[in-house]
């Protein structure tokens, strides 16, 4: 078997690239979006004989594209997702909120009474400092590891 000639590789992928529309790239991998999304501050409250809870962070798109955060799943949940809590017309509403979309160079923050992780089904209570796994799952097949520390019933 030959192998093509070298240059004419390399001209023939310079040609490829050059009919690109402008400002079209190539598209990265998934894993690129996973290493420009930070997460700080991902903690849960305590749930004294519940099983739910809700897991809270701060998350920062440090690229220059739209990440796309598509869902979440937990080894200590049944089911996990992103949820929105709404005041409307005096009252407390939930929804889901997936995808969430995190601009270039924007931060999210998910805290009490707006956006937040809804953890369901619980495997145990959580207590005391316990960590609890979390996976954020990226357009594309990124996911981003987050380990949020339990807090007492009372933080905010």
């Amino acid at each position: 078997m030959r192998v093509a000639n070298p240059p004419i590789l390399i001209a023939a992928a310079v040609a490829m690239l050059a009919a690109l529309p402008a400002g079209a790239q190539p598209s990265a991998p998934a894993a690129a979006s996973a290493s420009v999304l930070t997460v700080a501050d991902a903690w849960v409250r305590a749930t004294p004989g519940a099983d739910v809870a809700a897991a809270y962070m701060r998350l920062r798109n440090g690229g220059t594209q739209p990440i796309r955060v598509t869902g979440v799943r937990s080894a200590l949940a049944g089911h996990a997702m992103i949820h929105e809590t709404q005041l409307v017309a005096g009252v407390s509403t939930m929804r889901a909120h997936e995808p969430l979309v995190i601009a270039p160079g924007a931060s999210v923050e998910l805290k009490p009474g707006g956006l937040h992780v809804m953890l369901q089904e619980l495997a145990h209570p959580l207590a005391g400092y316990e960590e609890v796994p979390l996976e954020l799952l990226l357009e594309g097949g990124g996911r981003v590891e987050v380990r949020a520390r339990v807090r007492p019933l009372s933080a905010e």
